[in-house]
């Protein structure tokens, strides 16, 4: 079901310049309508970002290809979601063979996603907690996607890298931001992109927003 959609998504991707075929070829497999609320399961192959409820959203299939595609992960590496939410994300880099780790701060979406996962067969590991600090049990991580906008860029997060790893994160005010790409050149250098002009819903947390 959907299949013509997913593929026409791919190709709206293409056009707008993900090259990654990892990337593409994932996005063509993972059905985005299973991570949307049944009422909008007939916009799930629309590129735009779409409520999941709680004041949350599943982000722009777009949005989503960019930051994946940014990671240059290989097949085994080890990635760090910050920001779980309907899970699309998470399932697109367990389809392309990464080890995925995801926290969730949002209790009732933690719950409600780790079902979905379980029922799709999809192999997360996921944790209720503030993903501003990360998950240093599992550390480092050869990529690090945080799907919300924060203030600054956790420091704990940039610990948690390889060497040679990237971080991905959003960085501004509320309303708007700007897309950094962060390359860990050793302990204390850091190699940093900026991409202007995305929107994502607030980083709570410790070394996020109060709120």
């Amino acid at each position: 079901m959907y299949e013509s959609e997913r593929n026409d998504l791919v190709e709206k991707l293409k056009k707008r310049g993900i090259s990654d075929e990892k990337v593409l070829h994932s996005i063509s497999e993972v059905e985005r309508d299973k991570f949307v609320p049944d009422a909008l399961k007939m916009h799930a192959y629309k590129d735009i970002a779409l409520p999941i409820g709680y004041g949350q959203t599943i982000s722009q299939p777009y949005t989503v290809a960019y930051m994946t595609q940014v990671l240059r992960l290989n097949e085994g590496d080890k990635v760090l979601e910050i920001g779980t939410g309907s899970g699309y994300q998470a399932a697109l880099l367990e389809n392309m063979g990464m080890k995925v780790y995801s926290i969730e701060r949002q209790f009732d979406i933690y719950i409600k996603t780790q079902k979905l996962f379980d029922q799709l067969g999809i192999r997360v590991h996921t944790k209720y907690g503030d993903g501003t600090i990360g998950w240093d049990e599992y550390a480092p991580y050869h990529g690090i996607i945080v799907t919300a906008g924060s203030p600054s860029v956790p420091v704990s997060l940039k610990k948690q890298l390889t060497a040679g790893g990237r971080l991905v994160i959003p960085v501004g005010d509320k309303k708007s931001q700007i897309l950094k790409i962060i390359r860990k050149v050793s302990e204390d250098e850091f190699e940093v992109k900026d991409i202007p002009e995305f929107a994502f819903v607030p980083l709570i947390g410790r070394e996020g927003w109060n709120r």
